[in-house]
């Protein structure tokens, strides 16, 4: 019996021994997971996607530009009209859409759908769509440390390549640009900053629109990306997060844009962003900037939702119909 129990003794020891040695391996593995997914969260943060993947859509091209301010290939998307392929000498003009939080790529096949069916039907006029890439969260603007030069590819680079690449409308009054969320917020600052490139402002479900930044002020669920964007757009720095704010640049270009008929703010009722639309329309109104707001009933902070319930084509129509289109030189 002796030898019986003994053999027993050891075969319990290394029982423990390999469950100790397999929790040890778990434990490590679990690490290791938990340090991945650490590292995919943040990737955004240390890798500069300039050039994104293809996204496919009817009349949709992947297109790529070498830009200096970053020192890099760029890549953007663009749709092109039927018209441009039938009426070869015809110049058009150019909506710039600039997408939201994330980099919008999975919502560009649902836009250019709903645009080319609404050209198609003659709801509105045929004009190239350019969809931008603005990064994971660049905010649309130059970030504070120079690394993200992204105001700087938008409006000195890519507006003037557009212009020598396609047959566009060179001028202010046939360029539109617009957005939703951070796009919409980068819609309205490009658009108030340079309201002698583009004619047009579109601004929907934006923000941030308040005039101070804070991770703690904002929708639910989004404080660890504010704080992100607070450090590595705007270097922690609330001054320079309001010398980029539309807030801002509606007061120091009020003037100019008291004249701009065709600016407009959309947004849905049930959007957390709500009230900060709500202060920003009155700012404008404030500062005799002429535009419509409209607050559309049942709609949360969702592009899709909020762009198929504004219903109608008359925005576009307005901007573009005495534009559209132009013989060629």
């Amino acid at each position: 019996m002796r030898i019986v129990d003994r053999l027993r003794e050891m075969i319990r020891q290394y029982a423990n021994r390999a469950l100790a040695i397999v929790a040890g391996l778990l434990l490590i593995g679990c690490h290791q997971a938990q340090t991945t997914a650490q590292e995919i969260a943040s990737r955004h943060e240390t890798t500069l996607q300039w050039v994104t993947p293809i996204v496919s859509a009817p009349r949709l091209q992947h297109c790529i530009f070498y830009s200096a301010a970053a020192e890099s290939e760029v890549s953007y998307h663009i749709y092109i009209p039927e018209l441009y392929d039938t009426e070869g000498t015809q110049r058009f003009p150019v909506l710039f859409w600039l997408h939201g939080h994330g980099g919008g790529l999975n919502g560009i096949p649902y836009l250019v759908k709903s645009f080319d069916l609404a050209i198609r039907a003659g709801e509105m006029p045929p004009v190239l769509i350019i969809f931008p890439n603005g990064l994971f969260e660049s905010m649309w603007c130059n970030s504070k440390d120079g690394r993200v030069p992204m105001e700087t590819i938008v409006v000195e680079e890519l507006v003037p390549h557009i212009d020598s690449v396609f047959r566009t409308i060179a001028s202010q009054d046939a360029r539109l640009i617009e957005g939703f969320s951070m796009g919409g917020y980068g819609a309205a600052r490009l658009g108030f900053r340079y309201h002698d490139i583009f004619g047009a402002v579109s601004i929907l479900g934006a923000g941030p629109l308040q005039r101070e930044f804070y991770p703690s002020i904002g929708p639910s669920g989004m404080a660890l990306s504010r704080e992100r964007v607070l450090r590595d757009v705007y270097g922690s720095d609330q001054e320079y997060f309001r010398t980029q704010s539309p807030w801002v640049l509606a007061e120091q270009n009020s003037f100019a844009l008291s004249s701009n008929s065709h600016l407009r703010i959309a947004i849905g009722d049930r959007d957390e962003t709500l009230d900060f639309n709500c202060d920003f329309s009155s700012h404008l109104t404030s500062l005799g900037i002429p535009h419509t707001f409209e607050v559309l009933p049942d709609i949360g902070h969702n592009t899709m939702a909020l762009f198929n319930a504004m219903g109608n084509w008359e925005f576009y129509r307005d901007v573009f119909c005495a534009k559209v289109p132009a013989d060629g030189p």
